[in-house]
Parts: structure tokens; sequence; C-alpha cells
């Protein structure tokens, strides 16, 4: 089975522009390739997850990456499925944001000895001019057939502004300079880019004469259609500071029974033969894989040792043991109480675990929330210091969610 074979198999690929060549390529390892990655915040998410598999799987077929950190695009703003306007950054911020997604990278790819390559569209696109850019680029670009867009959609019934309208042109731009300076014949990216990559190889098309190809894989939907990676508490991370190992094992431990064979498929390197077997598992039995892909995709983003001191502590939990150790926390200090005393709606919203009191009194109310094993009923409940006295409490979130809350007076 080639490459192009097992990415079909595994469910990755939604469209592509040419299938015959596009195979051809990909099996040969002859495909340099770029996947667009828009620095919006400092730590890449679950959402870039699969693109950097799919890069990942590429690269070891014998293909050439290229990971492109849109520090130029950000200035502008994606608005591909969005319905409002994101918010401008700094040129500072986006450069921190660059920093952070470089590092982050070099787990899934080998940038050593020229196997694959990483840049930067500001490099090109800063610098462009603007009367040019609408004479060389603007021209082969038909207005009509951009408002059609599915990216335009959302925000066209709110107000698509100027500045997001020239987004897809100057993502096009960037595949037409990837193809000129690094011989770039592939685009690959979420099934939401379809419009923005086919104005990619239609501008090679008409100013170089040239063939270039577009696929696209499909979104992580979860069975109910909804983009997977979310959380109450906001987007599950990559970053370690942003979503702890153990909370990051845990979102992937507690995905629906209906899910954990796909997400096995998408984004884990395990054998189709084994995800195969591990589908037959029936009941409580489907525990056993919900572990596996928590194991592995833990161990792809924080190594081996961090997943089985994850996956160590959710058994305990689950078990009810007393072991603690690995548990994700927060410190408190004097700051966090008002006369020696701290509300547990504030407590939750400083140990992350709701996004507001709105929230938490919801949870409260529902029976959802416990603090060393005693159930919490009333929202305006409040804890005072001693609570604390062997120097922290655990707080329960659900039947599966735990947190230890450290306060050492």
């Amino acid at each position: 089975m080639g490459v192009y074979e097992e990415l079909v198999a595994r469910g990755l690929i939604a469209q592509v522009t040419d299938e015959e060549e596009i195979r051809e390529l990909v099996n040969s390892g002859k495909a340099v390739f770029y996947i667009g990655f828009d620095p919006t915040a400092d730590s890449l998410h679950v959402g870039h997850f699969m693109a950097l598999c799919l890069m990942k799987r590429l690269q070891m077929a014998g293909n050439k990456p290229i990971a492109l950190i849109g520090g130029g695009t950000a200035m502008i703003g994606d608005p591909s499925g969005r319905t409002d306007m994101r918010q401008m950054m700094t040129k500072e911020t986006i450069q921190h944001n660059v920093d952070c997604f470089k590092k982050q990278m070099s787990r899934f790819i080998d940038f050593s000895d020229d196997k694959a390559l990483l840049v930067n569209n500001a490099d090109w696109l800063l610098d462009l001019n603007y009367v040019d850019v609408l004479r060389e680029v603007g021209a082969h670009f038909s207005v009509n057939r951009m408002l059609t867009a599915e990216c335009y959609k959302q925000r066209m019934e709110k107000g698509l502004s100027f500045l997001e309208f020239n987004y897809m042109i100057m993502q096009s731009y960037d595949f037409y300079a990837l193809y000129q300076k690094y011989g770039c014949n592939m685009q690959f990216g979420g099934d939401d880019q379809w419009s923005n990559m086919l104005g990619g190889t239609e501008l090679i098309r008409r100013k170089l004469g040239k063939d270039a190809y577009a696929m696209t894989i499909n979104l992580l939907l979860n069975s109910e259609g909804k983009k997977m990676g979310k959380t109450q508490s906001g987007a599950v991370w990559l970053s370690a500071e942003k979503t702890s190992p153990y909370d990051f094992y845990q979102y992937w431990r507690n995905v629906d029974d209906a899910d954990v064979i796909k997400c096995l498929k998408m984004l884990t390197f395990l054998p189709l033969e084994e995800i195969e077997e591990l589908a037959k598992l029936e009941g409580s039995e489907i525990n056993k894989a919900k572990e596996i892909l928590a194991h592995e995709l833990t161990e792809l983003i924080h190594g081996k040792e961090e997943a089985d001191k994850a996956q160590e502590a959710a058994r305990a939990l689950f078990s009810n043991k007393a072991d603690t150790d690995n548990m994700p926390s927060t410190e408190l200090n004097d700051d966090n109480f008002a006369e020696d005393k701290i509300g547990v709606i504030e407590l939750l919203k400083t140990c992350g675990l709701i996004p507001s009191n709105k929230e938490g009194r919801r949870l409260i109310e529902q029976g959802g929330i416990s603090i060393d094993d005693v159930k919490i009923t009333d929202p305006k409940a409040e804890l005072l210091k001693s609570a604390f006295e062997k120097g922290h409490v655990i707080v329960k979130k659900g039947k599966k969610v735990f947190h230890k809350a450290i306060f050492n007076s």
C-alpha cells in the first residue's frame, strides 16, 4: 500500500485537483508540498494536529514538507469559518507566536539536512507593492467567482471587509512564490481552505503556464459534526503550559465511543490492521482503545515519560486511588482569598475549570462539582483557608475531571 492509498484508507483525504498526478508524486516521494499555519496564538492546537501528522507521514515516505508560517497573512486574518472579524495583532505578537510554532513543529517534522523547510510568508508579502499586486496578481482573479467561495459565505452575512477579501489573493500568492522559490508543486490543507488553494493553482497556471496541485484533508469532526479540540474552558493546546499533558491525555481518553476508531485512524501512526482489531471491541472494552489513543497522542506531543505519567494518574483516579502527584494543579496565594475565604466558583475559574460564573452555577446546581469528595450544592459556597490544612484540595468536575488546588499558608 502506497502512502496515498493509506491516506485514503485512514479517511484523511477530502478533495484533490488531480488524483492520478497527486498519487504518483506522493507515492514516489517527489512531492514538495506546503501547509500553512497562521500564528494567531502562541501555541498550535488540536486543530493543527492532523496537518502536522500528515506532514510527518508524507516526509516518512520521502516527500519534502514546507511548513509555511503566515507571518504576513496573519496581518490580514483568514475569514474561513468565521462569523466575525479576527482581532488585529501587532508585528511583535505575530513574531512571538511564530517562534513558538517553530519549536512545536520540530516534534513532528525533521528539518535537518534540507529534509524540510520552515518559511515565513512575511518575507515576501510585507514587501509587496500594492499597485504591482493589483496589476500582476489581481488581474487574474474574478470578483464574481471569489464571492461564491465557501470561505466568504459566513462573513458575507455580517459584512466582509475589504481587508479580509484580500486573504484569498495573499494565500494564492504564497503558493505562487513557493513554486518559484522552492519548486513547491503541492499545497495541502483543511477542507475549509479549498477555494483559497484553487486560487493558488490557477495563479501558477496563468502566470507560469505550469501545473500545481491541491489536496484537502477532512476536518477533525466528532460524531455530531462539530470540530474536535474544544472544551468548556477553551481550546486543547499542544503547549504543556496552556494544556497540561494530563489534561491533553484526558481529552482523548474521554472521546465518545463513536469517535475513537476514527481518531486512531486519522491521528495515530498505529498500523491499520491493529486499529481494525481495536474496532472489534464492544461495551466497556472500548476503553482500552481510548487509553491507546490518549497515550499515543500524548506521547507524540509531550514524549513517552509524560504520557506514562498522565496514564498512571488517570488510572489511579478512575480506580479512586489517592495518587495525585501527576494531577494538573493550580497554586493559590493569599491574594486569592478575601477574609480567609474563596468562593467555589472563583476557585473553579482560577483553576481553569470553567469559562464563566454562569457555567459554574450550572455545574454546581446539577451536582457536577465536588471538593475532597464532598458534593457542592450551593453556588454561593465558600472555602475557608482551613480547608487547605493538608496543603491542597481535590476538585472534581463531572465524573472524569480532577484538579489539585494547592495553598500553603
